[in-house]
């Protein structure tokens, strides 16, 4: 998300009180923030914001999954060397999907008595319950976020309303994307009511994008279906398949294909007979 939006990282940094000065732009910067020692040091993301194409403040970004101590000592360097480069201020933002994790990554990190590096931190706790469906048009990953560290919620309605707007206004491979990941992290209840709500043709939650991708998962199973059969009949009439062309044919989702590919199938004796 940040990779693809530079400009979030200034919207949660803001969110979550750090003062983030007037810029024109947000880019992504190098995340190599190697040192004149021979030792590289690679952060998530480095998101730079610049005025008139001049940095005046950037933001590391880093994905903490668990406790790690030898990662800690690593941010002051991150945050050191980013200035050192750009001569503008830094900020650290570690963003946490586990809130144990984030209660413990915002301990200050103590690199001197006059230098301490306290990180921003955005753990689930910290996402802001998004369930103004203008809010996520303006701002989709933020959504998505929160359906990520909300969804679970024991009324998750409103959250879910939020995302099906904000998924109408990312591109479809991103959208498909952010709700693949959903789908995975949420518990099973939340899971099954969010597939309810995007496949419920009557639904007023339902959006454009749910359409398209629940119309898209039921052409691909068709298609799963069509090759499924096609290899079936192939292999009880006894014509050899090699593997790599079984992985084809179990790959393809052209149904007029592997329909065509199936009636061949009814009378050919070998594989390429059914192929060319």
């Amino acid at each position: 998300m940040f990779r693809d939006r530079p400009a979030l990282a200034a919207d949660l940094l803001a969110g979550l009180g750090v003062e983030v000065p007037e810029f024109h732009k947000a880019r992504l910067s190098s995340g190599e923030l190697t040192d004149v020692v021979p030792t590289e040091y690679r952060a998530d993301a480095v998101v730079t914001l610049d005025v008139a194409d001049t940095p005046v403040f950037a933001v590391v970004v880093e994905v903490q999954l668990r406790a790690d101590v030898r990662k800690r000592r690593t941010w002051p360097a991150y945050v050191a060397t980013l200035h050192a480069r750009l001569g503008c201020p830094v900020a650290l933002l570690v963003v946490c999907p586990d809130q144990a994790v984030a209660a413990w990554c915002t301990t200050p990190v103590v690199v001197a008595p006059c230098l301490v590096l306290r990180p921003v931190v955005l753990g689930p706790w910290q996402v802001p319950v998004v369930t103004d469906a203008e809010v996520a048009r303006r701002y989709p990953e933020l959504a998505v976020l929160s359906a990520l560290a909300h969804g679970g919620q024991e009324d998750p309605q409103a959250v879910f309303e939020a995302l099906f707007a904000a998924l109408d206004m990312i591109d479809h491979d991103h959208a498909n994307l952010y709700t693949d990941l959903i789908l995975t992290v949420l518990p099973m209840a939340s899971r099954v009511l969010l597939e309810e709500f995007m496949t419920t043709a009557t639904h007023r939650y339902q959006s454009d994008f749910a359409r398209r991708y629940f119309s898209q998962g039921e052409a691909e199973g068709e298609a799963k279906g069509e090759a499924r059969a096609l290899l079936a009949i192939l292999d009880a009439r006894g014509i050899h398949v090699p593997d790599d062309t079984r992985a084809d044919i179990a790959a393809c989702t052209d149904i007029a294909q592997l329909e065509l590919w199936i009636r061949r199938a009814a009378t050919a004796d070998k594989i390429q007979e059914v192929l060319d």
